[in-house]
């Protein structure tokens, strides 16, 4: 797997990222289709977007059902950080790297079930992270994603004005949430994945939103 380099010109939001966008082209199409053959039945599924439009919400619905569900390293690097009176953020770097072993950690703890495991957020995204600020050369980037893949479809909730609201940990402005929204797509389908925007309805229309793709997937 080959994925087009381009110098950092900023960096992410999440909380995990909080600048300008990474632009990347889409994988050629026979790629695209290679990932996902190899992905399609991969037990591990991501929920992304930007901050506050959902998903916690939404990945409670699905655990309510169910279903196993595991949580946002950004968000809890964070608080932690907070209760020990520090900047909610470490320097760039280091807090991509801290979340990206966090979500390592999570990967391999996780591994093929017999039944669906969602992902607040997933090292894609860390990858991603640390891409920006210190840059990984093709081959180191095309291994580190090849060896950690998630189900094809990836769900992305978009932003949603009326139901954001910033916490001790979400303090980014709602045009950051619309900028974190064109990053998370670029990079995901650069990735070799297929996003699905996940409709604005009650948590429990998400859920089973969700459901009915991954359904379909395995058909």
């Amino acid at each position: 797997m080959t994925l087009p380099i381009r110098r950092p010109t900023g960096h992410w939001s999440g909380p995990a990222f909080t600048g300008s966008a990474l632009t990347r082209a889409p994988a050629p199409a026979a790629q695209r289709l290679c990932v996902r053959r190899r992905a399609a039945c991969m037990p591990r599924v991501v929920v992304t977007g930007g901050p506050g439009v959902g998903k916690t919400t939404l990945l409670a619905q699905l655990h309510a059902s169910g279903y196993t569900i595991v949580s946002e390293s950004a968000r809890a690097i964070i608080s932690e950080r907070r209760r020990r009176g520090q900047s909610p953020r470490p320097e760039p770097a280091e807090f991509a790297r801290e979340i990206l072993r966090r979500d390592t950690e999570k990967y391999r703890a996780h591994p093929a079930e017999a039944s669906w495991v969602f992902f607040d957020r997933s090292l894609v995204e860390a990858l991603g992270m640390l891409h920006e600020v210190s840059p990984l050369s093709a081959s180191e980037l095309a291994t580190a994603v090849e060896a950690h893949r998630f189900h094809t479809s990836v769900f992305i909730l978009p932003p949603w004005r009326e139901i954001y609201t910033t916490d001790a940990e979400r303090d980014q402005p709602f045009p950051c949430v619309e900028r974190v929204h064109s990053q998370l797509l670029q990079w995901y389908r650069s990735c070799g994945y297929v996003l699905h925007e996940v409709p604005r309805l009650p948590a429990a229309e998400r859920a089973a939103f969700v459901l009915r793709v991954l359904a379909h997937d395995a058909a």
